[in-house]
Parts: C-alpha cells; structure tokens; sequence
C-alpha cells in the first residue's frame, strides 16, 4: 500500500516522541555548600564515562578545577553546571575550587 510521504514523515517523528526517558545510572551529584565540596570524594567504575552535577548553594561564584580530569568550569553562586569525565583507569584524581582552593577540595576515586 503506498502512503502519502507526509503521513511516512509524521509516523516516524511521532514514534521519536514515544522513547522511554530513563535517569542516568551515572550520574553522580557535588554540592557546594559554605565553599566546600559535599561529598569530598566520589567513587566511580573504572572504564566508565559518568556525569557529574555541580550544585553551588553558596551565593558567591565557585570554580571545579581538575588539570588531572582535564575539567574547569564556573558554577555561578546559586547555580549548577554538568560535566561529563572519564572513561577513566584505576587512580585517584583531585579536584578543587579555584576561588576558594584552601577549603572546596575533594578526589574522584577508581578501585
């Protein structure tokens, strides 16, 4: 049977809206609260590319710093970011904020 190509086109787009939107099992939250990072340490999979939310419930600016995860970002006061790292192998890899290195510190750990 053949079908006009406009309703092929809108079948296939309605079946797009139909996807199961599922949570990331990866994902993995910091908060910044009185310029420290909570949790200090977050462990994750070796060989697994995870997401990282950055709350900042202080009301001044905070900066996640890591040269060992290659990742530096600005998470405004009130504000939260995304970041994606890995895949990584066993190690363990600091992080920091920029704007308050003397309390915001915290490691990334793969057993």
């Amino acid at each position: 049977m053949n079908f006009p190509r406009f309703v092929v086109l809108g079948l296939g787009i309605a079946s797009l809206w139909n996807v199961p939107v599922t949570a990331h099992a990866d994902d993995f939250t910091l908060t910044i609260r009185d310029h420290r990072f909570d949790p200090t340490s977050i462990t994750i999979p070796a060989d697994t590319k995870i997401r990282v939310i950055v709350k900042n419930d202080d009301e001044t600016a905070e900066e996640f710093e890591s040269p060992a995860l290659n990742r530096e970002k600005v998470v405004a006061g009130g504000g939260r970011i995304v970041l994606f790292i890995g895949p990584l192998p066993v190690g363990r890899y600091e992080f920091f904020g920029d704007f308050h290195s003397d309390t915001a510190r915290g490691f990334v750990v793969v057993p």
